[in-house]
């Protein structure tokens, strides 16, 4: 079972520049960056790799004020959840402006929750030496002056962040295998989960949304313990009711993160959906097994002129970017292929866990090589040459490659070295990580 990836929320009032610490983090514009205050109405969260062995759950909340209304309210409980479920607050200050009431009031709410805080004393370009002092006042030893617009500061907050928190990737002491139940509201999750666990534990109706917590439930399945997570269904970010909805995404991601294989369910009458692409994306991104499932295959009724083939050839054209996903069809009601799915998720564990032998790693990168020799970025005398491969670790697979100017190495190359992988060993539902560094590594250095 995956452990738990730690949680990071950025709090702070509005318009203090949360947005751009989220996005410079995260390395992509992800939030909603605008000099209008309150421009963050929910939630972000985003999976953001601090090193290789550290990933944390970044969750950039909207600017914290004083509730004038109920939808107010619901926003501001929202972040006090946030907060709670956090392993690490940043809290986000303007350094060149004196500390406000709502400054003092949320530093008060941050020490209240006992946990790690780093002040983050954004916007230090237009601050002054006596203001960055002044932030002395706040109560918060942790302080980091940053600068989002100039990049000024995050590789000391990365660098405090791995000092804080643990290994993002550490496997738990014990043999039990985690599946999350994900997808759309109504798709038929709750449905499924009853199903596989045999007992009516989650609630089942037509209103979408009925699922609000993660359920879980363990069962034995030929002496494996297997734990089932039936996850709140995702909407689109525009769809997302403000409060307990949008912080059960929030438990959605987690139970992702925490999960050996995903069950993505699509509705076999609503099949071309972008937020079920996207979320195949993020189960991918975390390194899970996943399994895409056609639900409520009963409900068709033109089988005919929706067969099992044609709806087989849509999703490999639709969802390329995980055509390793395994593809299945089901029906709770019937019972349909459900039981498969016991043995569809044991063997992609067995594929997450495989291991590959380095000699047989490098042989195929020779091979690889002499038959297509990589190319350097386009106008730069940039010559990429790959000497070593070692597979640095399981769950999901990663292989780590080294050679001169390797990470100058283009995207599309490394694809070309995972199908060529793939192509030697049984990684089906199962994503593969790439890594490129520069320098040659001797065997004997290899990670154990």
């Amino acid at each position: 079972m995956g452990k738990k990836i730690p949680v990071v929320a950025i709090i702070g009032r509005a318009n203090v520049g949360k947005s751009s610490i989220f996005n410079r983090l995260v390395g992509y514009r992800q939030a909603i960056v605008a000099d209008e205050a309150g421009t963050t109405r929910d939630s972000v969260t985003a999976l953001v790799s601090l090193d290789e062995e550290h990933a944390v759950r970044l969750v950039d909340t909207a600017g914290l004020k004083r509730a004038e209304d109920d939808f107010e309210a619901s926003i501001q409980e929202q972040i006090v959840e946030a907060t709670e479920a956090a392993d690490v607050i940043l809290f986000a200050v303007e350094a060149n402006i004196p500390m406000t009431d709502e400054d003092h009031r949320i530093a008060k709410l941050a020490l209240k929750s006992q946990k790690p805080i780093i002040l983050l004393m954004n916007k230090e370009d237009r601050a002054k030496p006596n203001e960055l002092e002044a932030w002395k006042k706040s109560g918060i030893r942790d302080r980091i002056s940053t600068s989002a617009i100039h990049d000024r500061g995050f590789v000391a907050l990365k660098n405090r962040l791995i000092k804080l928190l643990p290994k993002g990737k550490a496997p738990e002491e014990n043999d039990t295998l985690t599946i999350a139940l994900v997808g759309r509201p109504n798709v038929g999750k709750s449905y499924l989960f009853n199903t596989l666990a045999k007992k009516q534990q989650a609630v089942v109706a037509n209103v979408a949304g009925t699922t609000r917590d993660v359920n879980r439930a363990d069962i034995t399945y030929y002496g494996r313990t297997i734990r089932l997570l039936d996850t709140a269904g995702i909407r689109r970010p525009g769809k997302v009711k403000k409060g307990v909805e949008q912080f059960s995404v929030l438990r959605t991601m987690a139970a992702i993160d925490q999960a050996d294989v995903c069950l993505l369910l699509m509705d076999v009458n609503e099949l071309n959906v972008t937020m079920d692409q996207k979320l195949a994306g993020i189960i991918a991104d975390s390194g899970k097994g996943l399994i895409l499932v056609v639900s409520k295959w009963d409900s068709l009724e033109d089988k005919d002129a929706y067969s099992q083939n044609k709806i087989g050839s849509w999703v490999a054209r639709n969802y390329q970017h995980v055509a390793w996903a395994r593809l299945i069809f089901t029906s709770a009601l019937t019972g349909q292929n459900v039981t498969n799915i016991f043995e569809q998720v044991l063997e992609i564990q067995e594929n997450r866990a495989q291991k590959m032998a380095t000699a047989e790693l490098n042989k195929l990168l020779r091979k690889v090589v002499a038959h297509h020799p990589p190319a350097g970025p386009a106008g730069k005398k940039i010559y990429p040459k790959l000497k070593y491969a070692v597979q640095t670790d399981t769950n999901p697979p990663e292989v780590t490659i080294y050679g001169s100017h390797a990470k100058s190495l283009h995207f599309s190359y490394k694809r070309f070295i995972e199908k060529a992988i793939r192509e030697n060993w049984d990684l089906d539902g199962v994503p593969l990580k790439i890594w490129l560094k520069n320098g040659e590594k001797k065997p004997s250095e290899k990670k154990k």
